[in-house]
């Protein structure tokens, strides 16, 4: 009896051991993840038909925003709002920076994001790309993007995007630092860049 006792002792003591053990690397990979950059690496096309990159998104605190031009409602007023937003904190554009990536690459080509984005800022810059790049950025940077048919009956015909709403915001490290949410009251949007831009 006092053997099965040492044994089971062992064993709960073993148990412990493996369960400290993950949970100090559960640990050390969470913060290794909230270290990090956020998104995933990529090369894709800007607006004036550059190669750009991650590295974008480095350097300076980032409102990033994904869409789509043939959007009839929340891309335009978010763009414009974003624009509103970027005068108000960062008058002079050396504090902050803001890109608009498309959802909708089969439709946004680079020239069709420069008319796009230019005619609403000239702080804010369209990136596009291969389909199936832009869907890999999508996935990564964990956004959700669907195409839905305008008509249900002809799968094949015109389609709109159903997409997440919301601006990230990155530091100037690309590190996740929290969202605006489509139609988030201006003042806290401000705020929210005031604060962004002070923790570099």
């Amino acid at each position: 009896m006092k053997t099965v006792r040492i044994a089971v002792w062992v064993a709960v003591l073993v148990m412990a051991g493996i369960l400290g053990w993950l949970t100090l690397n559960v640990t050390k990979t969470k913060e290794a993840v909230s270290e990090g950059p956020f998104g995933v690496p990529f090369t894709l096309v800007a607006q004036n038909g550059q190669p750009i990159t991650e590295q974008a998104f480095r350097g300076k605190p980032t409102a990033l925003f994904f869409g789509f031009t043939h959007c009839p409602e929340v891309c335009p007023t978010t763009l414009f709002e974003m624009n509103g937003w970027l005068e108000k904190v960062d008058p002079q554009g050396k504090k902050l920076q803001a890109y608009f990536v498309t959802v909708d690459p089969e439709r946004d080509t680079p020239d069709v994001m420069n008319q796009y984005v230019s005619n609403v800022s000239k702080r804010i810059v369209g990136i596009t790309g291969a389909p199936d790049k832009v869907a890999d950025v999508i996935k990564g940077y964990r956004v959700y993007a669907k195409k839905v048919p305008v008509d249900e009956s002809n799968p094949n015909g015109d389609y709109t995007m159903d997409h997440t709403a919301s601006v990230f915001l990155l530091d100037s490290a690309g590190r996740f630092s929290g969202t605006i949410a489509y139609g988030e009251n201006p003042d806290t949007a401000v705020k929210k860049l005031e604060n962004l831009v002070s923790k570099g």
